[in-house]
């Protein structure tokens, strides 16, 4: 199976690239806050409007958003600028405070030398595929034309209690007159963008907290701590002989769990689980929402719970779209997105993180039993980097795909992809057998690799 990118600019999760490189550029910054102002106005209309911009803790951050601050001002829009805040407050202000548009300045998961802008409209989604082509079509234009005349211009103001209201709002999340003062939990912040709030909803909630990752210095951002870096806090787990650790990512939209014995807890438990205790609630609408990345498993656990189960293309703006198509409000990927759509628009880490420590509250059991609730089948990804035009256009790679999917043909899948991030092609098998799985996925690189 194959996903194309189709847009020169924005990819899965909105524009990304290495900072002060191309597209990542104060000027490039510049000109997207314009050419969002311009295709806003043409949606909504002329009057004077108001966007968010968040950003996490990335050295660049503070060149975008100046960037970008300025391209809406000069579009004779109100700029609240946020500081460091998670991607998923960002989502929630935008609506809270009457915005038109939201702005997140981060590159989520990558090192601090990347960076990336996403954008939310008023109702705190991210923007559809049809806004998005409309921006990208005016990028590469001079824009001086739809400047407004000078006492139009915006203003900008800093909002210094937005960590405050993000820490309310997920607070209120989690059932009345419950705590977590039986608890202990280690927090990683990936140095990123919960570094404050995250450990403070915790500690209100009257948890014994034990924070790692929680000292930004604008190039430490993922770097050996946070969901994708997991070895630190297994080890702080461990020592401090906590009940569970909570591992977000740069930009806190992402999730992982590690147990009391150390071990990882992925998105796809965390989406059985969340069903599994959403629906004995009786909470649950429909059924889940999760990518062509989530393991065989998941989808085998549904089937024997008669929980409806639908997949997408990668990337939780296309989970929350078939959310929304099918009115589900549980959805999310492997990599630890979680939407819970009765609280938020988009994923949320620390929200996820909130509603499982209340069902391993409500079990009164260990995290190790309570959230594993599926048997995970063998699954490899490698990536393969490239240059130039995409191998997947290639003859070869085409029929590889096709001979190795004919070979998988019930006994497992195979997912063959662009990233939407980086100019690499991500190849996942998965099946009961794990030698057959790994040959298979080592089968194909290796042609890909060929014509890279």
């Amino acid at each position: 199976m194959t996903q194309k990118k189709h847009k020169k600019y924005f990819g899965t999760d909105g524009i990304r690239g290495k900072a002060n490189s191309f597209p990542m550029t104060a000027d490039m910054a510049l000109k997207v806050a314009m050419a969002t102002a311009h295709v806003l106005k043409q949606e909504v209309g002329p009057e004077k409007n108001r966007v968010v911009i968040g950003k996490d803790t990335r050295l660049s951050g503070y060149m975008l958003e100046q960037s970008m601050a300025a391209g809406f001002v000069s579009m004779g829009m109100d700029v609240i600028r946020t500081g460091p805040i998670p991607t998923p407050a960002v989502a929630r202000l935008v609506s809270s405070l009457r915005a038109d548009i939201g702005v997140m300045i981060s590159a989520s998961h990558n090192p601090y030398q990347d960076n990336g802008i996403k954008l939310f409209g008023a109702d705190g989604f991210k923007l559809s595929d049809d806004i998005e082509s409309k921006i990208e079509a005016l990028l590469d234009q001079d824009m001086e034309e739809f400047l407004p005349s000078p006492d139009q211009i915006g203003k900008a103001t800093q909002m210094n209690d937005a960590g405050g209201r993000y820490v309310e709002y997920i607070k209120r999340s989690f059932p009345r007159g419950q705590n977590l003062e039986v608890m202990k939990i280690v927090v990683d912040c990936a140095h990123g963008s919960a570094y404050k709030v995250a450990p403070q909803v915790l500690w209100e909630l009257e948890a014994d907290v034990i924070t790692i990752g929680d000292t930004p210095d604008g190039r430490n951002i993922n770097d050996k701590y946070g969901a994708t870096a997991l070895e630190n806090l297994q080890d702080a787990v461990l020592e401090h002989k906590a009940d569970i650790g909570i591992a977000l990512d740069g930009d806190a939209d992402r999730l992982i769990i590690i147990d009391e014995m150390g071990a990882i807890i992925d998105g796809d438990q965390i989406l059985g689980l969340l069903a599994l205790s959403m629906r004995e609630r009786k909470e649950l609408n429909g059924g889940v929402v999760a990518t062509v990345m989530s393991n065989l498993g998941l989808e085998r656990l549904f089937e024997r719970e008669n929980i409806p189960f639908i997949r997408t293309a990668v990337g939780d703006r296309h989970v929350v779209e078939a959310m929304r198509e099918n009115n589900y409000n549980l959805g999310g990927e492997q990599s630890g997105h979680i939407v819970l759509s009765d609280f938020s628009t988009t994923g949320d880490g620390l929200l996820a993180a909130l509603q499982v420590l209340n069902t391993v509250y409500q079990y009164q059991k260990p995290v190790s039993e309570v959230c594993h609730v599926f048997d995970p089948l063998p699954q490899r990804l490698k990536n393969v980097r490239y240059s130039g035009k995409s191998p997947l256009e290639n003859d070869k790679v085409k029929s590889i795909i096709a001979e190795t999917e004919k070979e998988l043909e019930g006994k497992g899948r195979l997912l063959v992809r662009a990233s939407g991030t980086e100019p690499l092609i991500r190849v996942m098998a998965e099946g009961d057998d794990t030698d057959f799985v790994y040959n298979i996925v080592e089968k194909v690189c290796d042609v890909i690799a060929s014509v890279a």
